[in-house]
């Protein structure tokens, strides 16, 4: 069955390539490093080497926890930290500097990956979340590389997905030595499609354990200044294609209760903003990008956030965050983030892939569901009117996160066994 999933992967991959030409025109990130796909890298390893893999931002904000005690208990290691989106490689290198290295994951054909292992020589590979890579973990396993999933997740569509193919999955996940589920759920969809179940624990969700940096508090401060400290602001963050129109639409509706509202609009990827503009100038309102540096006057209502790795940033600057992909049926992004810098919480009604944290925020009372433009206005007006509701949700929120921290711990102590081993 691998093999014959080899041949159509080798037959995608001249496609995959055209693809990959067609999209850095409009975004000319994707046209650097395209060598890395193919396992082709300029140096060889020499030192032991932890090899974690993050498919974009979320996995890469997720897998931090877990990095910075590599850094304090393993300085004699190299660590290397995989991507499949540009827009993640930007995070790891905007978050380490030069103190891990950052590659492209390579594409899953046994050339690309042999000659990636041959460079690389990991000592082990950890994925992140739902990442099951059959060449990938077939010859990690020849190599003798202990394969971990850790914060595993499998959301329901992943699982028939999987199921599609499901003696290559079993086969692939049986290769896997340990798997660090989020919940009970997801635990039990691993075994559905294969995993073996004393190979399995569930040690929660990574999310939960994250931290804000006190830079972040003290940098907000002059930034709230920036906007004028009089003025209402909420964010809209991690948007997708389909949800700025609805978002604009709703601030226009909030504007006429509170005229002197600012709209942070932070799209998933900064990219698109170039796409934002046309649609801000239709509505006739006045904008700026993050990256103009320009003074934010009386008459400006929308600030563009063209930027990466400034979210955080951002989101401790507002009073509100809506967080997007929900609106459209993308499954919503992470809502932690807000809710840890003590902001009420919006998302549309599409979160299947954070059900977990949206169920346990929704029923502690820290997040609003709103199913169209005018319950996300209404909402919004709501919060932005009523500081005593803003403060009781977002102390909600981080009850929450509070409640359920301690997955990192749990979570390096099941890799140690396997590192030291």
């Amino acid at each position: 069955m691998r093999y014959l999933y080899t041949v159509v992967i080798q037959l995608l991959i001249p496609f995959v390539l055209i693809r990959l030409l067609l999209v850095s025109y409009k975004y000319p990130v994707y046209r650097k490093r395209w060598l890395e796909r193919l396992g082709i890298i300029n140096w060889k390893n020499t030192k032991p080497l932890i090899w974690i893999h993050a498919v974009s931002v979320g996995e890469v904000n997720a897998s931090k926890p877990i990095i910075n005690q590599f850094l304090k208990k393993y300085n004699n290691h190299k660590i290397l930290l995989t991507t499949v989106t540009p827009t993640g490689s930007i995070t790891v290198k905007e978050a380490y500097k030069e103190n891990i290295l950052n590659l492209y994951l390579p594409y899953d054909i046994p050339f690309c990956i042999n000659k990636f292992l041959q460079s690389v020589k990991p000592s082990i590979l950890i994925t992140m979340e739902t990442e099951i890579w059959p060449n990938l973990y077939h010859l990690c396993n020849k190599a003798n590389i202990p394969i971990l999933i850790v914060n595993g997740r499998l959301s329901q569509k992943s699982t028939r997905r999987y199921k599609l193919a499901s003696k290559l999955t079993a086969t692939t996940l049986q290769l896997v030595g340990a798997i660090a589920a989020q919940t009970r759920a997801d635990a039990e969809r691993f075994i559905t499609l294969g995993a073996n179940e004393k190979n399995i624990s569930i040690t929660g969700n990574l999310k939960f354990d994250i931290q804000v940096p006190q830079s972040i508090m003290e940098k907000a401060e002059p930034l709230r200044h920036y906007f004028s400290i009089n003025r209402s602001i909420w964010i809209a963050a991690s948007t997708h294609e389909g949800e700025e129109k609805i978002i604009l639409e709703a601030h226009r509706k909030i504007l006429n209760k509170h005229p002197n509202a600012i709209l942070i609009l932070a799209p998933r990827h900064p990219e698109r903003v170039a796409r934002i503009i046309p649609l801000c100038k239709k509505a006739n309102f006045k904008y700026i990008k993050r990256t103009e540096e320009k003074p934010f006057t009386d008459e400006n209502n929308i600030f563009l956030l063209d930027t990466l790795g400034e979210l955080n940033l951002f989101y401790a600057a507002s009073q509100v965050a809506f967080v997007g992909g929900s609106l459209v049926r993308n499954g919503g992004q992470n809502m932690l983030e807000p809710a840890s810098l003590n902001l009420p919480v919006i998302t549309g009604p599409n979160t299947h892939n954070f059900s977990e944290i949206s169920e346990l925020l929704l029923q502690k009372g820290a997040l609003l569901i709103a199913q169209n433009e005018k319950e996300l206005s209404d909402k919004v007006i709501d919060l932005l009117s009523d500081a005593n509701l803003r403060n009781n949700m977002g102390e909600r929120g981080e009850a929450v996160i509070e409640a359920n921290r301690g997955s990192s711990i749990k979570t390096f102590e099941l890799i140690e066994k396997y590192l030291n081993n």
